[in-house]
């Protein structure tokens, strides 16, 4: 068990969020060669979970709310949904960023730099990297 924690696979962003992958990546190989947990027991997890506020958890289900109704095509009231969503988690990367394929847009394109530049502007606030496993 892992709380979340923002890890990558390769080193391809590093010098946009400055998270090296190589200490992640080798606790993935020790899990997979060795069965090593980063933690030992559910009282630890739960010690470095970073719990949702009551705006992250209505912006879940805005986001939920969204892609229920665009999937059952209505796209328009799904829009709203998913603006509200990003209103109240500006800095949740699968809600803001994860709906851009959902409403047509290029996660990797033009949209992407507003998002950007609020993250950086806010300090890249995300999970708080934990120590890899030694």
């Amino acid at each position: 068990m892992r709380p979340n924690d923002a890890v990558f696979g390769t080193d391809t962003f590093k010098e946009m969020h400055g998270i090296a992958s190589g200490p992640h990546l080798d606790a993935l190989r020790a899990w997979v060669t060795t069965g090593a947990l980063p933690f030992t027991d559910d009282e630890t997890v739960r010690a470095h979970q970073v719990m949702p506020t009551p705006e992250e958890q209505l912006a879940r289900a805005e986001f939920t709310l969204a892609w229920w109704l665009h999937r059952r095509g209505h796209a328009d009231a799904a829009e709203r949904h998913f603006v509200r969503a990003g209103e109240l988690a500006p800095h949740d990367w699968t809600i803001r960023r994860g709906s851009m394929p959902i409403r047509g847009l290029d996660p990797m394109g033009e949209a992407l730099m507003p998002l950007w530049n609020e993250w950086v502007a806010a300090g890249l606030p995300y999970y708080p990297p934990m120590k890899p496993v030694s």
